[in-house]
């Protein structure tokens, strides 16, 4: 495809190569953005630096101009770590502003894109540049439905409080509504944040993800052979949090295992709630049927995909959900909740969707995916099939980019 002749801003706080989550996002739109476009600037911290150098020595991006920007020492020697993240991003932002104007007098940008943080209660103050601004996407507007309170702990229901009035704080921030309204286009990577988002004014929006993965990547997870031994095994990977459900996925998978003795249950991943899924397991008696992995390198965890049938994702609320990608690449269908980013990615070719309604009705619901899908080793390899395909179609970098593309050129026909 030819590059458009536009110069194109880039705002992207987390940016690192051969990273997940969103410095994955910020690195893999700025390669992929920079195979379309001309020139383009990017604006990311200045800690990002080190990284991105050593990747470009061995991949150079010619058209691409970096620029570092992090607050002075004086402005961020509270931050640690997470600690303080939001509100230091918040002053990144407003730092920005005031670099890339100075910058647009002398370049000349035809376009702004913010990429990260993916966060819509956040806002870009790019937006206040005099030329087209391309917001996100962005996510964050998914929640638990309030019917699955009562199964999260104490620190679970806190934190669902907690979230949801920082996130009403930052609806009503006047420079958050300026962003949504000030976007030519609002990408949205769930349904849920595109209602949030038209809610805030914003007069275009997309729902596109910000889930992909490269052709390396994909190449490599086609590759891993299929697990064809007993004991059949499902497989949930992420940080155990409550509002990742794996609570509900044990709860599951002990109904099934009464129908299929002949089944294990891995868990890889560790986190506060940990503990909690232990004793329940231990209480339903299937302790013996989980293993609990605790957290693994990544090519160890791929080792663990391998050694599995099935993805188990019981994500409450969940804006990505790079697992159910990288699996469904690997050719293992996924059994989630038809609830954020993991229900726009897996559809009824490649697993199951289970409503969410109430935790019980989950429960229930889940352990007939579970017996279905390891009893019918037909629907099974179908599944596999069509998830690679899937993936293939829609779930790459470089389709990503293409997408982008096609809306920069609508803004100059």
């Amino acid at each position: 495809m030819e590059r458009l002749d536009i110069k194109i801003l880039i705002s992207a706080y987390a940016c690192e190569p051969e990273k997940g989550s969103e410095p994955g996002v910020g690195w893999n739109w700025v390669r992929h953005i920079a195979d379309f476009a001309k020139e383009v600037w990017v604006i990311t911290r200045a800690n990002n630096r080190k990284v991105i150098e050593k990747a470009l020595a061995q991949k150079p991006m010619p058209n691409v101009h970096w620029i570092y920007f992090d607050l002075p020492k004086w402005a961020r020697f509270w931050k640690r770590g997470q600690r303080g993240v939001h509100l230091y991003y918040y002053l990144w932002q407003i730092g920005i502003y005031f670099l890339a104007k100075k910058l647009h007098k002398k370049v000349g940008f035809d376009l702004v894109h913010h990429v990260t943080f993916v966060n819509y209660w956040k806002p870009s103050f790019l937006s206040l540049l005099p030329v087209p601004f391309v917001w996100g996407p962005v996510g964050g507007g998914e929640s638990s439905p309030k019917t699955f309170y009562k199964t999260f702990s104490l620190r679970g229901r806190i934190y669902e409080y907690m979230r949801d009035f920082a996130r009403w704080l930052g609806e009503h921030d006047p420079f958050v509504r300026f962003t949504a309204k000030r976007a030519f286009i609002a990408l949205a990577t769930t349904q849920e944040t595109a209602k949030r988002i038209c809610r805030l004014g914003a007069k275009k929006v997309k729902i596109l993800s910000q889930v992909a993965l490269s052709e390396e990547e994909i190449s490599f997870l086609n590759s891993l052979p299929q697990h064809e031994e007993n004991p059949f095994r499902f497989i949930s990977i992420g940080r155990l949090l409550h509002w990742k459900g794996f609570h509900l996925g044990i709860m599951a998978f002990a109904k099934f295992v009464k129908e299929y003795p002949q089944s294990e249950y891995w868990i890889v991943g560790d986190g506060p709630e940990r503990h909690n899924l232990e004793q329940l397991a231990k209480r339903l008696g299937i302790f013996n049927k989980i293993k609990f992995w605790g957290k693994l390198p990544r090519e160890e965890t791929l080792k663990k995909l391998a050694e599995c049938d099935v993805l188990v994702h019981p994500s409450l609320y969940d804006s990505g959900g790079w697992v159910c990608v990288e699996a469904m690449a690997a050719g293992r269908p996924v059994i989630c909740l038809n609830l954020g980013g993991p229900a726009l990615q897996v559809t009824k070719e490649t697993g199951f969707k289970i409503p969410a309604y109430t935790p019980e009705q989950v429960i229930e619901d889940m352990s007939q995916a579970m017996l279905k899908i390891a009893t019918c080793s037909h629907i099974r390899q179908k599944m596999s099939k069509k998830c690679k395909e899937k993936v293939q179609e829609m779930f790459s970098w470089y389709t990503k980019g293409k997408e982008i593309c096609k809306l920069y050129k609508k803004l100059y026909k």
